[in-house]
C-alpha cells in the first residue's frame, strides 16, 4: 500500500498503520518541523527519501498511485484554546485546503482526515 501522510509529525500515522497490521509499501510524508522529522528519521530511516517537506510544494501528480491519504491540518485555528477560532480562514488551519488539493490530485482509494473538537460550523464545513 502506498501511503501519503500530510502534516506527518513524527510519523504517528506510520506507527498506527504498523499496530493495525497494515502492510506499507511506500510511505510518503509531508512535514516541516525539524524536530518531528528527526524523530521520524530515527524511527523510520527507510522512509527518509520519501520525506516531501512543505505541503504547498507537493504535486500529487508526481507521486505514484496513492492508496491511502492520511493527515490532519494544524488545529490552532479550530481549537477551543484559541479565542478567535478562525477555522479554515486562519493561517494555520487554512492548510486544510492543501489536504483537499492533494486528495483531489492523488485520488486515493481511502483517506482519513483527523482534527480537534471544533465549532459545529467549522466541522460542518470540513465535512
Amino acid at each position: 500500500m502506498n501511503v501519503l501522510s500530510l502534516f506527518d509529525g513524527m510519523s504517528c500515522g506510520r506507527i498506527a498503520l504498523e499496530k493495525a497490521g497494515v502492510d506499507v509499501t511506500n510511505y510518503f510524508s509531508s512535514e516541516i518541523k525539524d524536530y518531528a522529522i528527526k524523530v521520524a528519521d530515527i524511527n523510520y530511516p527507510q522512509d527518509t527519501p520519501n520525506r516531501l517537506g512543505d505541503i504547498t510544494k507537493i504535486n500529487g501528480k508526481d507521486l505514484p498511485k496513492i492508496d491511502l491519504l492520511i493527515g490532519g491540518s494544524p488545529c490552532q485555528d479550530f481549537s477551543g484554546a484559541n479565542k478567535e477560532r478562525l477555522g479554515v480562514d486562519g493561517t494555520k488551519s487554512g492548510l486544510f485546503f492543501e489536504y483537499v488539493r492533494l486528495l483531489e490530485e492523488t485520488n486515493p482509494k481511502y483517506f482519513l482526515l483527523e482534527n480537534v473538537r471544533m465549532k459545529k460550523e467549522h466541522q460542518d464545513f470540513i465535512s
